[in-house]
């Protein structure tokens, strides 16, 4: 992709807030329409359901790593230059805020990424839960928090200053992403066809993939002739919260694809929020959902700076290119939903109310 022409008209950092608003629009419009949700899957599988939760998850995720390392055959993009790839990698921050994320997106009703597709939709309590989320990220990013997280993420480390990537780990041919992308999009499409999902809910539960695959190609191409480092990432909604917070409360905030992302997301699912008439305000049902609410976005506000990314950021974005501590944060965050939902809500230690 030739972007030296446009870099004529505009310049570096609004390009990339321009590429991070685009993304962001294509995942929030998907995301609300196919109802993806890592929480929603976490806990139909917990209960021993293969449904129509599992099903969307799987195929977004399929999706992604198809587009993905497709592109990166193509020549389009390269998983060596992403940001969490060429970082040192925490095992112990993807075990430990793997774990804690997972028990709060169960306690909050959704990950940081749904929460923000709610709240563009008019759910209030994802408004409150949202905030809570980006500000608990702020401080154990640059925070109060940030020496604890430091010190876990220490622990125990990736070698040689870098990530690992589980595709050379293993020795397998560049085409083997393609080909595991290829498995679990069979298994998705069998549970789709098993349960009869509509035809527009599995084009848009691909296009939260495709949105994954979309930020990744754009930064790579925009970081190949940009005069400045360009960071190379896609979707993720633990930093770039965060930064969307600090960019509206400094003095001299700076654009880049993460404050494009954000805004791109919450605008993409309002205007399909509005379009589809399921645009509602919706509040607490009562003081105790309220206390798991914001119980729940902090435990998910630490557990992905800690973890290395969200849901989405770890779960779908890392897992396409096959950063090794993002897979390990997936599964991680798979079994905190699972035993927070037997605590919480099967043995009725904590009950939600019911939406």
């Amino acid at each position: 992709m030739d972007l030296t022409a446009l870099l004529e008209v505009i310049d570096e950092a609004p390009l990339a807030a321009l590429f991070g608003l685009i993304t962001g629009a294509v995942f929030g419009v998907a995301a609300q329409r196919s109802s993806f949700c890592l929480r929603a899957a976490a806990v139909e599988f917990a209960r021993g359901r293969l449904g129509p939760k599992v099903a969307v998850w799987l195929l977004t995720f399929s999706t992604a790593m198809i587009w993905v390392q497709g592109a990166q055959l193509l020549g389009l993009f390269r998983a060596s230059d992403a940001r969490m790839m060429a970082v040192t990698g925490s095992w112990s921050g993807a075990i430990i805020g793997g774990l804690m994320f997972g028990a709060g997106m169960v306690m909050a009703r959704g990950c940081s990424g749904r929460l923000l597709v709610l709240a563009a939709t008019g759910n209030l309590r994802s408004v409150v839960s949202g905030l809570i989320f980006a500000v608990t990220a702020q401080m154990a990013l640059h925070g109060w928090l940030a020496p604890l997280r430091q010190s876990l993420a220490g622990l125990w480390v990736t070698p040689g200053g870098q990530n690992v990537n589980l595709l050379s780990l293993a020795a397998l041919p560049d085409a083997a992403g393609v080909v595991i992308g290829a498995v679990f999009a069979a298994l998705a499409l069998w549970l789709s066809a098993r349960h009869h999902l509509g035809r527009a809910r599995l084009v848009f539960a691909s296009g939260v993939g495709f949105a994954v695959a979309l930020g990744w190609v754009l930064t790579f191409s925009l970081s190949q002739v940009a005069f400045e480092p360009v960071s190379v990432t896609s979707a993720t909604f633990s930093g770039p919260s965060a930064s969307t917070l600090m960019f509206f409360l400094t003095e001299n905030p700076v654009l880049d694809f993460d404050i494009g992302l954000v805004p791109g997301v919450f605008l993409g699912a309002f205007l399909s929020s509005v379009l589809k008439r399921e645009f509602r305000f919706q509040g607490f049902e009562g003081e105790s959902q309220m206390r798991r609410s914001m119980t729940g976005a902090v435990l998910m506000g630490f557990g992905a700076m800690l973890a290395g990314g969200c849901a989405i950021g770890a779960g779908v974005t890392g897992g396409s290119i096959f950063v090794a501590t993002a897979w390990l944060a997936l599964f991680c965050m798979w079994l905190g939903a699972a035993i927070t939902d037997f605590l919480l809500d099967q043995r009725g230690l904590w009950p939600a109310p019911a939406l």
